[in-house]
């Protein structure tokens, strides 16, 4: 499988790009990372060096990918975070072209917007940008539980009003929809959920709460998702997967006592998932 994946760079600790690409390496996957930004570390910090990376020069970046005549062994365009209306652009233009070129391929979309917590974190032309041009054009996305909401303007709070509103964001244009952080009031204390929905059914996963504030699991999350999705066609056994590597990942992190995740110690629960959270079928 080979994915090119549009995303942030950091030197320092692990989100975009610097999140995604070491966890689908090591499960055999062949990563095109280009870049969005090259900074020191994420923004989380309060304070970061770097470029910015101008839509121009991404486009031209891309360009030369496509100039190698590698477009049609392209699975996968996986973007995330999109900081400007001219990277988007870029990405839609990429996946337009990489389809054309290999219409089996499908563009995989983490809608980075913000949390329950924080509200909205990206500038206000985002989400709508995000709604009306980005979801549409992808084939899965990978939205928290707050995202779903903003992106459908739906108020999703328990499981049937989740699934509502991922049917809600099918019907915008992606088949498939992994909610990535599901809290409703009927689930036991210090746990959390990640649900996905497909053409073929609904299925949601429960694990204990990891009390930290990891930046870039969602970028780990979205990434083997799509991966081993994409692989197997069974997002029962790709949601399986994908939970058990995070939570080991978050778990590995939290016992460090290190603010960044735990990214290259974790590695052996992305090639050998223990899936050890039952899986259950929800429609």
């Amino acid at each position: 499988m080979k994915i090119l994946s549009i995303q942030s760079a950091v030197a320092y600790g692990h989100v975009g790009n610097s999140a995604a690409v070491f966890p689908l390496q090591r499960i055999g996957v062949e990563v095109m990372p280009v870049y969005t930004v090259n900074f020191s570390n994420h923004t989380g910090y309060g304070a970061w060096r770097g470029p910015l990376i101008s839509p121009d020069d991404v486009r031209d970046v891309i360009l030369g990918i496509e100039e190698r005549g590698v477009f049609g062994e392209i699975d996968v365009v996986l973007s995330g975070y999109q900081g400007s209306e001219g990277i988007a652009d870029v990405i839609l233009d990429t996946v337009a072209r990489v389809k054309a070129a290999n219409p089996d391929a499908v563009y995989a979309c983490d809608p980075v917007m913000g949390n329950a917590k924080s509200g909205c974190f990206v500038a206000p032309a985002i989400p709508v940008l995000l709604r009306e041009r980005v979801v549409p054009a992808a084939d899965i996305i990978t939205p928290n539980q707050f995202e779903l909401g903003f992106l459908t303007e739906t108020e999703p709070s328990d499981l049937a009003s989740t699934l509502a509103s991922a049917d809600a964001a099918r019907a915008m244009g992606p088949s498939t929809v992994l909610v990535t952080s599901v809290e409703r009031p009927d689930q036991p204390a210090d746990t959390i959920e990640m649900l996905a929905v497909t053409p073929d059914g609904a299925w949601i996963v429960q694990t204990p709460r990891i009390p930290m504030k990891a930046n870039g699991s969602g970028d780990v999350t979205a990434a083997l998702f799509t991966a081993h999705y994409r692989a197997t066609g069974d997002a029962a056994d790709a949601l399986a997967k994908t939970v058990s590597s995070v939570f080991d990942l978050l778990t590995l992190t939290h016992e460090s006592g290190q603010r960044e995740l735990q990214l290259v110690e974790a590695q052996e629960f992305y090639a050998h998932p223990r899936a050890q959270f039952p899986v259950t079928r929800v429609r």
